[in-house]
């Protein structure tokens, strides 16, 4: 039996350990922001998210991975990447959130979150 597809509310929940973590809305959808800079929206579609990260990962994801990771030409100029809710692993989301956590919080909040650790 295959796992449960993630919803956005499972991401959600995975980022509520990450200080500075707020819901807010992004483009009319759900969003989760950290001290206001996006990190992840929910799509139009409630199947798809939209996750902030580098061009060289999102590249990389969807060379290895295409059937969970994608772009449509709308995000060809931006560091973001189209995740499949339905197919994505839960640990690879959460770190790949994380990572894009670490590189948009503030830098204090980082540092707080880290000596916690």
């Amino acid at each position: 039996m295959a796992p449960a597809a993630l919803t956005f509310d499972g991401v959600l929940a995975m980022c509520s350990h990450l200080p500075g973590i707020e819901e807010s809305q992004s483009y009319g959808t759900r969003a989760i922001k950290v001290k206001g800079k996006l990190l992840v929206r929910l799509k139009e579609d409630g199947e798809t998210i939209v996750l902030k990260m580098s061009f060289v990962v999102r590249d990389i994801l969807m060379h290895e991975q295409p059937s969970v990771f994608f772009i449509t030409d709308h995000y060809r100029d931006w560091p973001m990447v189209l995740v499949r809710l339905a197919s994505v692993k839960k640990k690879q989301l959460r770190e790949l959130v994380e990572s894009a956590w670490r590189e948009n919080a503030p830098p204090k909040l980082v540092r707080e979150f880290d000596a916690r650790a």
